[in-house]
């Protein structure tokens, strides 16, 4: 009885099961957020805007931007800003041109001296936040 093909067959079996699990190993899962943690941080932020205090709508913009950038560089979009990060990630939100929106917002409140924005603009802008966080899966 000749050996080889016997032997053949299996280090072809081998093969295929370590090739199988090297692509299981390397292939991109879904990022599990610590959703929890993202929705506590997120009521926090909207419960600290303040209709009577104008700061609250600055730092409340501020804060969704950081969150919303936290949770893209968690799921692994490669950047050095938030800019770059959503320039890559365009495809995950149903509104990218609102997060771009809300984004640049928060570039003016950051970099231009004595911009401020209304009341109704940060609730805006506070529900476009979450709607991204929402399709990330982040919340």
């Amino acid at each position: 009885m000749n050996i080889q093909p016997f032997v053949f067959g299996i280090a072809v079996v081998i093969i295929g099961v370590l090739v199988f699990l090297a692509i299981l190993a390397t292939s991109r899962r879904p990022h599990k957020f610590n959703r929890e943690k993202y929705q506590s941080d997120f009521l926090a932020i909207e419960t600290s805007l303040e209709k009577d205090n104008r700061a609250s709508y600055n730092m409340a913009l501020i804060s969704a931007d950081k969150l919303l950038d936290r949770a893209l560089f968690e799921t692994g979009v490669n950047g050095k800003t938030m800019g770059d990060r959503l320039k890559k990630s365009g495809e995950k939100f149903t509104e990218l041109n609102s997060v771009w929106y809300a984004h640049k917002l928060r570039n003016r409140i950051a970099h231009e001296p004595g911009f401020s924005i209304e009341y109704s603009a940060a609730r805006h802008a506070l529900a476009v936040y979450k709607q991204a966080l929402q399709d990330l899966g982040a919340i």
